[in-house]
């Protein structure tokens, strides 16, 4: 496929530099009430936030429709919404009474199961889909999620041209694709006219695989990229980070380990907060136009909000730089 060279060419979708990823609210890792999730989502408009991610694949659409509940008591222009497409909710047959989705890390009733479906019809049934569980018309931004679980090709042959078709049609803004798999990210953007990707733990501070081809083909694209999971599944998240942290789906590797020791003395060094640094790093590239950050307490959501309004010295990256902590 031919991509337009949309370098230079203003964004169709501005976002805010800081964003809220609503998976918490879809029940991830722990459940929480209805009140305790408006609580969550309270915390993150009093705090400024202004930019919501959200997924059918987050608690089987629980978070699309807690987040939806609260984003229909705000103005509709003061935010800007994102979710998902390519895996659409279906009767689970194999559910009974008190079984939970814990095996993708949910604590939500299992009565429903992820089918997926990258066919236009399929992307456009999602898309209907997520409006009525969000109760919203509007959804600003659409990415295709994870489509290298499923299959690669088959999303840039099928599935993106169609999402090129809902943007056309005006049915949603902007489209991207939301991957952890930097060659998926760099395939899409070099095969479709995207404008936005969500990249999620591959351009962190604490390690860049993205810098290697998924920041020179947005770049080269004009298309920008939202910087998710910074803190690494949460090992950023503390300005003292502990061994036994978990890494993604597994124990952290030592050398990793040995280069977040690096990291957090140099910011203690500038009585930077390690979270803050975490926050802020992507946004020093000319590519990425917001970071995406989770939260499961309101206290989570306003502390992440002052981490990332943090006056940060210009040295500590020069720093890092210096010590092949991150790119020069």
């Amino acid at each position: 496929m031919s991509v337009p060279d949309r370098a230079g060419v203003p964004d169709r979708l501005t976002v805010p530099t800081l964003g809220y990823g609503a998976a918490n609210v879809g029940n991830l890792f722990r459940p929480l009430t209805d009140d305790e999730a408006w609580a969550v989502l309270d915390a993150a408009w009093e705090s400024g936030i202004r930019f919501y991610d959200t997924a059918p694949h987050y608690g089987l659409g629980l978070s699309e429709r807690r987040l939806g509940a609260f984003l229909q008591t705000k103005p509709r222009d003061e935010y800007v919404l994102s979710t998902k497409a390519g895996r659409l909710l279906r009767p689970n047959p194999d559910h009974v009474g008190g079984g939970l989705d814990t095996a993708n890390d949910f604590h939500v009733p299992d009565d429903l199961q992820r089918v997926w479906d990258f066919s236009e019809a399929g992307i456009r049934t999602s898309v209907d889909e997520s409006r009525e569980r969000l109760g919203i018309e509007r959804i600003d931004l659409l990415y295709l999620h994870d489509p290298e679980r499923h299959d690669l090709d088959l999303a840039l042959a099928e599935a993106l041209p169609a999402m090129e078709g809902l943007r056309a049609d005006g049915e949603v803004t902007a489209i991207g694709i939301g991957s952890m798999v930097s060659d998926a990210l760099a395939a899409a953007v070099r095969s479709a006219d995207l404008d936005l990707v969500m990249v999620a733990g591959r351009y962190t501070l604490l390690e860049q695989p993205a810098a290697v081809d998924v920041l020179p083909a947005c770049r080269e694209t004009g298309t920008g990229i939202v910087a998710a999971s910074v803190f690494n599944s949460g090992l950023l998240a503390s300005s003292e980070p502990r061994r036994d942290g978990r890494y993604e789906y597994g124990q952290l590797p030592d050398e990793l380990w040995d280069r977040l020791v690096r990291i957090a003395a140099v910011c203690a060094d500038h009585d930077v907060p390690l979270p803050a640094a975490a926050i802020q790093f992507p946004l020093q590239s000319d590519v990425v136009r917001s970071v995406v950050v989770g939260g499961s307490r309101p206290a989570q959501l306003r502390q992440n909000a002052e981490y990332a309004a943090i006056e940060i010295p210009t040295a500590l990256w020069g720093n890092l730089a210096a010590e092949g902590l991150i790119p020069a």
